[in-house]
């Protein structure tokens, strides 16, 4: 049974790559400038914020199935490495594609974690017990949409956006060093831990050249081209690294790559089952992501989405047939397993839509005209208010049934919805939006342990990895999903608005440049359209609550 000092290391690890999500949302401008792409070509930010999504919810399914494999311990020390290895490529990139690669290989090692954590939590504490370490985790997760904005707004106050993913690289080390101390790993090979450091080090130096060696006249000879354009630098991290898989291949006790043991990996792992999953997921994550919501709700969708549904049907008959599937889709017949996942899908469509989205758009569009800190702060009184209903979720599902409690969230956050709908240009003036927005947040916090505590209670601990992932996905697709909808549905509401709207020289023939009654026009029907997103929050919101009041069936609670 894994100690509470295990559980709080994964769950600071989990802090940290949420935090990590919203920090870049912050920084990206200044991301874009340092890697060569103009503020005017922001599209081409696209494969950034895409790509951390496709390899967070992709890999997602075989992380899990991994944790349930190999123990938690071993994914949850491999997701941070490879978090770290994504924060180095992308603080060291230069250009599109470096960075594209690190926020790739920084979405792998976020997503895994979740996954892991939560099966630590259902590996330590019994189904009556754990709805509230499960809010707990919950809320530490939330609570980096909290801290990642404040977090990367101190870094670039004293420094420039690649400071960000240095301190990422460092945490995740740190992180992944107390895990194996806490976790009683398997003694590693000393010589083979100096020799992945020293890897691990000439490569770092290598990607980042900082000044103070690149152009110190003995130092700088580190990075010379000497054999094949490769500078001393690079020979040093190649033999390094041939080195340490020659160690690890001849000496096994111990070793850092457990290359013995790929084999017998490979054979546990449904390696066709894992491939078709993350091309099915893979294709959805793309097509609503890399989507123009001004044009499109899928980006390549005559493409991506038929890709998708091949692929899916596919792994569901290679699944029935597999002896050892990746996802045992029979742990998800009972109604609180999948139940659990649906109401995660509206959970998702209703959050992303109206809080992240949404809210930020109403503030910069009335009180917060042009003020992104400003907005920034609106959302933070709905956001605040998430890791708090979290744990309270989870304390509340010990005394109530998990789909009571999970209801009545989601109805709280649909009521709040329903009164956004009819917010003016002015409404944020006042304490009543405060309330309103403290309301929709906490709704959603106390959705998040009744969902998972029910889904961990209802599947078997063999697959609780697999149980956990799926979760996360759910939410993740019905985020995106539920974005590209909601905002394909408002623009097409605003376009029709603006349409019937004369012009500024039928409305105001002398002084068009000065047209009040056109600008009163046109922003009422940016109030429309913003208005209908809500709307369309409160209705995915209702649906949860319904769901989750009859489909999340078979937790446990307990009194006192």
């Amino acid at each position: 049974m894994p100690g509470l000092g295990l559980v709080v290391l994964a769950a600071l690890a989990v802090l940290v790559t949420a935090a990590d999500t919203y920090v870049v949302v912050l920084a990206l401008p200044d991301v874009l400038v340092g890697i060569g792409v103009g503020i005017d070509e922001l599209q081409r930010a696209t494969p950034i914020v895409g790509g951390f999504l496709l390899g967070y919810t992709a890999t997602l399914p075989l992380l899990g199935g991994l944790a349930d494999l190999r123990g938690r311990v071993p994914v949850l020390v491999g997701c941070l490495l490879l978090f770290a290895a994504g924060s180095l490529l992308t603080a060291t990139a230069l250009g599109l594609g470096q960075a594209v690669a690190g926020r790739g290989l920084q979405g792998v090692g976020a997503g895994g974690l979740v996954p892991a954590t939560l099966a630590l939590v259902a590996d330590r504490w019994p189904p009556e017990r754990r709805a509230l370490p499960l809010g707990v985790v919950g809320a530490v997760q939330e609570a980096g949409a909290v801290l990642g904005p404040l977090a990367g707004a101190a870094v670039l106050a004293v420094a420039d956006w690649r400071a960000i993913f240095w301190l990422n690289l460092l945490l995740a080390l740190g992180l992944a060093i107390g895990i194996v101390a806490t976790g009683r790993v398997r003694r590693l090979d000393p010589l083979g831990t100096v020799l992945a450091a020293l890897a691990g080090v000439a490569v770092a130096l290598q990607l980042a050249a900082p000044a103070a060696l690149a152009e110190d006249v003995t130092l700088g000879l580190l990075y010379v081209p000497v054999a094949e354009g490769a500078s001393p630098l690079v020979l040093v991290a190649a033999l390094a690294g041939l080195a340490l898989v020659v160690r690890s291949w001849t000496v096994p006790a111990g070793a850092v790559l457990p290359l013995r043991g790929l084999r017998s990996l490979v054979a546990d792992v449904d390696v066709l089952g894992s491939g078709l999953v993350i091309v099915a997921l893979g294709a959805v994550v793309w097509a609503f992501a890399a989507a123009d919501p001004a044009t499109q709700v899928v980006a390549h969708g005559p493409v991506l989405l038929p890709v998708a549904v091949l692929a899916a049907g596919a792994f569901v008959l290679h699944e029935r047939r597999a002896p050892d599937p990746v996802l045992p889709l029979a742990v998800l017949r009972p109604v609180g397993a999948w139940g659990a996942l649906v109401v995660n899908v509206l959970v998702g469509a209703a959050l992303v839509g109206a809080a992240l989205v949404d809210v930020p758009l109403f503030a910069r569009s009335t009180t917060a005209q042009g003020d992104q800190l400003g907005a920034a702060l609106v959302l933070l009184q709905l956001l605040v208010a998430v890791p708090v209903g979290a744990v309270a979720g989870g304390w509340l599902s010990r005394r109530v049934a998990p789909r009571f409690v999970a209801a009545a969230g989601m109805a709280l956050s649909a009521g709040a919805f329903v009164v956004m709908t009819g917010w003016g240009e002015r409404s944020l003036e006042g304490a009543a939006s405060t309330v309103v927005l403290l309301a929709a947040g906490l709704g959603f916090g106390l959705t998040i342990a009744p969902v998972n505590a029910v889904l961990l209670a209802v599947t078997p601990p063999r697959v609780h990895g697999s149980a956990g992932a799926l979760a996360v996905v759910a939410r993740t697709v019905g985020m995106l999903v539920g974005l590209s909808l909601l905002t394909a549905v408002a623009l097409r509401r605003f376009t029709a608005e603006v349409a019937v709207i004369a012009s500024p020289f039928q409305q105001c023939p002398q002084t068009p440049a000065n047209c009040p009654p056109y600008d009163a026009a046109t922003n009422a029907a940016v109030l429309t359209q913003l208005h209908t997103v809500f709307g369309g929050a409160a209705v995915a919101a209702a649906l949860a609550a319904v769901a989750a009041l009859v489909l999340l069936r078979g937790g446990r609670r307990v009194r006192g």
